[in-house]
């Protein structure tokens, strides 16, 4: 089905994403996911590219648009070139981070951090999960004394994307452990604070190329400089722009599923067997017109919540039906197209064997599939 919802600034941006991912990131994929990890040079590549800090005003060098159309076509792009552990970290920087800064940040740490956000010389990353504390932010135990001119931190933190190169981490606390939701507080954790240390690169099933980290806390001092927002305010400031960073998800899964589907066309018209073309046995045609049918529901409703978002509509429900829909569809085409590819899907060589693994997290990260069915639950009153 024809899409409607780009424009031609959007095609020529998504022209410029698509050369710059051919020239600085397909061919390093394999030895990207062997280090795992990205170098530090691809984000300030992308910043110089322009694919970085897009609705940053250009007062501090971004690109001065706040339309998330832009953040869906380097999304897009970023999968169909078969990147997504390459490329989760632009995609996390740019859509999930960078609102925090935008939106709660005050002049001076925006004079101070959203110039080197925009250009890629300030990685940013966000740390909430914690050690055997599962979807209950509440229950977190990193916790943040308050003291004259700076907060005390001290705990831990785990499956932190971008953990490993980040130089700016938003990270979730307690500054009232008697307190819940209420308790909680955000604040930016910068590179090379005392007390501040990394953990393992965590080894995962997919996504090699991103670096996803456990972080420590010891006795660390942040300067009241780097609360962001005010304090006890942590859990709404997160829950407000949880909805762009779920539908950011959505879009990616379903471009995930796309790219999928287009590979395993290519492939089925080629390989044959007992004489004829995989594409022309029936159970193939019935497969894929049913994978092409749900990408293009899939797609409609993505593409209306991408529109949503830009008129500030769009509910935490939507993104959250967005969310579990779109990467629980990911999984099932990439289990089918994986299926049709026969045993060499199962091989290495093989892209659908790489976009099998690296789905497979997305209906886990971001609230899983459980916690969206929830929310929408609860939006319905029950």
């Amino acid at each position: 089905m024809r899409r409607r919802l780009f424009e031609v600034e959007h095609e020529a941006f998504r022209e410029s994403v698509r050369a710059f991912l051919h020239k600085e990131v397909t061919p390093h994929l394999p030895a990207w996911d062997t280090a795992g990890i990205v170098p530090r040079e691809l984000f300030t590549a992308a910043g110089a590219a322009g694919l970085l800090g897009m609705a940053i005003p250009e007062r501090f060098g971004g690109g001065g648009v706040s339309d998330f159309r832009f953040n869906a076509v380097l999304d897009e792009e970023i999968m169909h070139a078969g990147a997504a552990g390459a490329g989760l970290g632009l995609s996390l920087h740019n859509d999930i981070c960078l609102p925090y800064f935008l939106d709660l940040a005050t002049g001076e740490q925006q004079r101070r951090w959203l110039p080197g956000i925009a250009s890629g010389e300030l990685i940013t990353a966000i740390a909430m999960s914690e050690p055997g504390m599962g979807s209950d932010l509440a229950g977190m135990a990193t916790t943040a004394v308050c003291r004259s001119d700076h907060y005390l931190l001290n705990g831990s933190k785990t499956f932190v994307s971008n953990g490993i190169n980040a130089d700016l981490v938003i990270t979730a606390v307690k500054t009232d452990p008697r307190q819940r939701h209420q308790g909680m507080s955000l604040l930016v954790v910068e590179r090379g604070m005392a007390g501040f240390e990394r953990g393992r690169n965590l080894a995962k099933l997919g996504q090699h190329a991103q670096d996803t980290a456990e972080l420590f806390f010891h006795d660390v001092r942040v300067p009241h400089a780097n609360l962001l927002g005010a304090p006890g305010r942590g859990f709404g400031y997160l829950v407000d722009r949880l909805p762009q960073e779920r539908l950011s998800m959505a879009v990616s899964a379903v471009a995930g599923a796309a790219a999928a589907l287009e590979l395993t066309l290519a492939y089925v018209k080629d390989r044959t067997a007992f004489g004829q073309s995989i594409a022309a046995f029936q159970n193939t045609r019935f497969r894929l017109a049913e994978m092409a049918t749900e990408i293009d529901i899939a797609q409609t409703f993505t593409d209306r919540c991408i529109e949503a978002l830009n008129a500030g509509e769009l509910t935490v429900a939507d993104a959250a039906k967005a969310k579990w829909w779109c990467t629980e569809l990911q999984g099932r085409v990439l289990d089918g197209c994986l299926q049709l590819h026969g045993g060499y899907g199962y091989m290495l060589e093989y892209p659908i064997s790489r976009a099998f693994a690296d789905a497979r997290v997305t209906r886990i990260y971001g609230g899983t599939t459980e916690i969206m069915k929830e929310v929408i639950g609860r939006s319905l009153g029950l």
